[in-house]
């Protein structure tokens, strides 16, 4: 074991040191949160000091009260900055980590990979993806929670309160090794504004899913979703010529799009007005080229197009210049979205048109209603335009990234007379009916070793329990079958890995079994040579309520419910899985989502195969059955062939009621 290693573990086991580490300097390389608005009164500040200060001893509050005071009043949060780890932040392989619980290490593992800068949005901030999407609120929870993990057992479960350990408590080998709960607040007090108050006292957090659950594996995961997305859009469009998709963002989001459209076959367009977040995507070639002028832009479009060739291109600018100069150039756009984090519009999600990127990022501290008003406007524009080249013959979709919501909220044309929106999400018109409610959602592992060719493996096997399933699947999932095929087949070409080693495909239940299963075969006769963890995005089947994303494609009235996601975490719980999540916020926005989130280490072990048959079977299915109840042909389909497949399964089937009948009866 070298010195690094050594020195690595030894701070990990400390937790927070006996000794007051030195103040360590701010990073001005790196991408940093925009500051947070003051909004705590005096006392409420007062309070967020206590609140910080209780995770230190007394003698070292007169240090750094004043130091964490300076921190609230400048940055508007207190990160505790003091504490950052000496080590580097990375994935290392799941050996290097002090355990006495494998899965312990494998969390530890993940947790890394979620605050590694080549991952993470703002990791100084501990932010991983959205603005906002934490997995700690402070480094002093970092640290406790990494000792936590390096000291316990596999009968111990660590409990997490919005990035807070509680601590060990007594369990067992079968209960998760980690419970985490985000920003579970009481619903009348969850707004926006409620999470700004309630971060800045250091008392909730917003986990954002894949953030707070330990489970983001990079910008890859937006990618598949893109790439499905793209590839049944263009589906829709009658043209088989080369097809030009416009969208935005490629900080918060992850920059998803110009990868996404290189796989799905079209030239893109994305534009970002952070210049950082554009430089970031261009150096780890996720986006082709950048420019800054929009006639050149166009005139490169359009030599592509004249050649049939593929090309992702980075509008360095505001999402609006770049499509009103469409509409005054009456350019012809074939498919348009926007992904920028729209959930997050008041605090760096969204950047106003006629403003600079720096302009802005003052405006939103200094003077917050002027930004606000300035978000809103900007949305008008952006929405005339939209309106403008959709009426050209342009399909536009809505990311499920609270884009159509704000802008009806900032009084944008989107509305139909009817007051529904003119343009669907993209899981009202695609992933729902063609993905969720056949049970197809986002899969993916981690291999623990961090070696390519584990990796390589993985995907060999995934492909090949793919092509099997398909040569005997009935017609109505052939076609989201062969697309993942396809991407599983271009992932290494793509370049796709961020961080760990780690892939995600869509896969049903009977695919997510059979692959974790041959999985975990395969660890087993060690043709992988350490554990694999498995997971998912929220944008899955089963996981997630959310009426503007996930489940928007719900049409009995239930849309604004949670049942399914709150079922579907303590049903993992105690199906075997490693970790569970329960959060509320993510993608969509504090107060829009809850989302459930898991996490299952495969070692080889029988355990781990009577752990994956259930927990997955479960994790799926939960949600077939309530979109089978609500009355979705597909997945009335999908949850007959489940019980057919499997007689313990019974479920309630509705009765479908013939709407004429309803029609005639007078209210």
């Amino acid at each position: 074991m070298n010195q690094e290693i050594i020195d690595f573990q030894q701070e990990l086991l400390a937790g927070i040191p006996d000794e007051l580490p030195e103040i360590k300097p701010y990073d001005y390389q790196l991408n940093h949160v925009p500051i947070r608005q003051d909004i705590l009164s005096k006392e409420e500040k007062k309070l967020a000091l206590q609140n910080a200060l209780r995770y230190f001893k007394d003698e070292w509050h007169s240090i750094l009260a004043p130091e964490f005071a300076e921190e609230l009043k400048k940055y508007g949060r207190i990160y505790m900055y003091r504490f950052r780890p000496s080590y580097a932040m990375y994935a290392r392989p799941i050996e290097a980590y002090p355990a006495k619980s494998r899965a312990a290490a494998a969390i530890m593992l993940m947790i890394q990979n979620n605050l590694d800068p080549a991952v993470a949005q703002h990791p100084h901030e501990l932010i991983t993806y959205g603005g906002n999407g934490a997995v700690f609120q402070n480094w002093a929870q970092y640290r406790l929670v990494m000792q936590y993990l390096a000291t316990m057992t596999d009968e111990q479960t660590l409990v997490m309160y919005s990035g807070h350990p509680l601590g060990l408590f007594p369990s067992s080998k079968h209960a998760p090794r980690v419970v985490v709960t985000n920003g579970m607040v009481i619903p009348n007090y969850s707004k926006p504004e409620h999470w700004e108050k309630f971060n800045a006292l250091g008392v909730s957090q917003y986990g954002q899913m894949t953030a707070g659950s330990y489970m983001y594996i990079g910008p890859q995961g937006i990618v598949h979703g893109t790439t499905i997305t793209v590839m049944n859009a263009c589906r829709k469009l009658s043209t088989d010529s080369s097809k030009l998709f416009i969208t935005a963002g490629l900080g918060g989001m992850s920059g998803a799009q110009p990868k996404a459209a290189n796989i799905a076959g079209v030239i893109s367009i994305t534009a970002e007005i952070n210049p950082a977040a554009t430089q970031k995507r261009y150096q780890q070639n996720w986006v082709d080229e950048i420019s800054d002028n929009l006639e050149h832009l166009f005139k490169r479009v359009k030599e592509e197009q004249a050649a049939n060739r593929v090309r992702s291109f980075a509008y360095q600018g505001n999402i609006v210049d770049l499509w009103e100069y469409c509409v005054k150039h009456k350019i012809h756009v074939d498919l348009g979205s926007d992904q920028t984090s729209l959930h997050n519009p008041w605090a760096g999600g969204y950047y106003p048109v006629d403003y600079t990127f720096e302009e802005s990022q003052k405006m939103m501290v200094e003077e917050p209603e002027k930004f606000r008003l300035a978000v809103q406007k900007s949305l008008v524009r952006q929405i005339d335009a939209i309106n403008s080249l959709a009426e050209r013959g342009m399909y536009f979709f809505d990311y499920g990234n609270a884009f159509l919501l704000e802008a009806s909220r900032a009084g944008a044309a989107v509305l139909n007379a009817d007051g529904k929106f003119k343009y669907p999400s993209y899981v009202q018109d695609i992933m729902g009916p063609l993905c969720f409610d056949h049970g197809f959602g986002p899969f993916r592992w981690v291999c623990t070793s961090g070696k390519e060719e584990d990796l390589m493996m993985t995907d060999t096997i995934a492909m090949q329990v793919l092509e099997d399933i398909r040569k005997n699947a009935p017609t109505e999932i052939q076609g989201q079958l062969q697309d993942n095929i396809h991407w599983i087949r271009e992932a290494q070409k793509n370049k796709l890995v961020v961080g760990s080693q780690a892939r995600i495909l869509y896969a049903d239940a009977e695919g997510r079994i059979k692959i974790a299963s041959a999985f975990n075969r395969a660890i087993k006769e060690k043709r992988i040579s350490a554990p694999v963890v498995l997971g998912r995005d929220h944008h899955d089947v089963s996981g997630t309520d959310s009426p503007y994303r996930e489940t928007s494609n719900i049409y009995d009235g239930s849309s604004f419910t949670a049942d399914m996601s709150v079922q579907n975490v303590i049903g993992d719980a105690f199906r075997g899985a490693t970790w569970v999540s329960i959060h509320n916020g993510g993608g969509v926005g504090w107060g829009e989502v809850i989302n459930g989130g898991f996490g299952l280490l495969l070692d080889g072990s029988d355990e781990a195969q009577q752990r994956l048959e259930n927990m997955l079977y479960w994790d799926v299915n939960n949600g077939i059955a309530r979109r089978a109840w609500a009355r979705n042909k597909p997945a009335l389909f999908s949850i007959r062939r489940a019980m057919e497949q499997n007689p313990k399964l019974k479920v309630t089937i509705p009765n479908i009621v013939d709407e004429k009948l309803i029609n005639t009866i007078n209210f």
